[in-house]
């Protein structure tokens, strides 16, 4: 029986910007990543689909299961951000 592998095998913190996309691991185009915020507050992304939504009050070492271009840096409170793929 097949499986899905819903560990993360690549990790990279997290500059929030209101301009630059999180780069993508492989090289070719990029198709997001998950979040994990190490101090929790409000976490403005933009996600693969094109939505720019806050995601209000995550908590404290919080995974943030939405795929993720960009996290910008105008209304994102929480810090010690990392992106997981």
């Amino acid at each position: 029986m097949a499986y899905q592998k819903l560990q993360a095998g690549r990790a990279s913190a997290v500059t929030p910007s209101d301009t630059v996309e999180i780069a993508s691991v492989t090289g070719g185009s990029n198709n997001g990543c998950v979040l994990f915020a190490g101090v929790g507050g409000d976490v403005r992304i933009l996600t693969v689909g094109g939505d720019d939504v806050v995601l209000k009050n995550i908590a404290n070492g919080q995974f943030i299961p939405v795929q993720v271009l960009k996290v910008f840096a105008t209304n994102t409170t929480a810090t010690n951000l990392v992106a997981l793929w």
